[in-house]
């Protein structure tokens, strides 16, 4: 079974999969389907997914660990390049729709209003560690590849903060996401299998 993962036609299949979160809204767009307050409900499902795929990229380790799936790790990369995206849609939609590209209004919500500032940080760690995903920054960085790329919990923990801070009232979601995260942190503490193969 362990070749089951290592089939051409996955890579295709979660890219295209990975797109139906934003095909769907922007269908729902199209057809004025986004609910009283579109600005919100734009702002908070872009903002859901890229939390979602910042997770899913941060499961593919322990999950390949608890399976004995070592070939799960050839989808880590595009996850957390999904998130990145995601993220930057979600960071557009406040800049653009929200603050209409005015840079007194941006600079003054990056500067005084903090779950902005958390959400801004870690969209900057995850482009950069988007950028530095290729196979020719991993040979040019070498060992300090993996400290830096060790960031992307920062990123997660930055993200669900901005969440929670966000949100004021009903905390649970990003609660939830807290909980989650924890989770997966707690899990690459805990040696599941011995497998060298499973090393990352």
């Amino acid at each position: 079974m362990k070749s089951f993962w290592r089939s051409a036609a996955w890579k295709p299949a979660v890219f295209l999969l990975s797109l139906v979160p934003l095909a769907h809204l922007v269908w729902r767009f199209e057809n004025n389907d986004l609910g009283p307050n579109p600005l919100e409900e734009l702002t908070h499902v872009t903002g859901d997914w890229a939390i979602w795929f910042l997770l899913l990229s941060l499961a593919i380790t322990p999950l390949r660990r608890l399976l004995g799936q070592p070939d799960l790790i050839r989808f880590r990369r595009l996850l957390g390049l999904f998130a990145a995206f995601y993220a930057v849609l979600h960071t557009g939609v406040w800049a653009y729709f929200d603050k209409q590209l005015d840079p007194t209004e941006l600079i003054a919500d990056l500067t005084l209003r903090r779950f902005i500032i958390a959400g801004m940080i870690s969209l900057v760690i995850l482009l950069i560690l988007a950028a530095t995903s290729t196979n020719a920054s991993i040979r040019f960085l070498g060992k300090n590849w993996r400290r830096l790329h060790r960031l992307v919990y920062l990123a997660a923990a930055l993200a669900v903060l901005h969440y929670y801070w966000l949100v004021k009232a009903d905390t649970r979601l990003p609660l939830s996401y807290a909980g989650i995260l924890l989770l997966l942190l707690l899990a690459r503490t805990i040696p599941l299998r011995s497998n060298a193969n499973l090393t990352k």
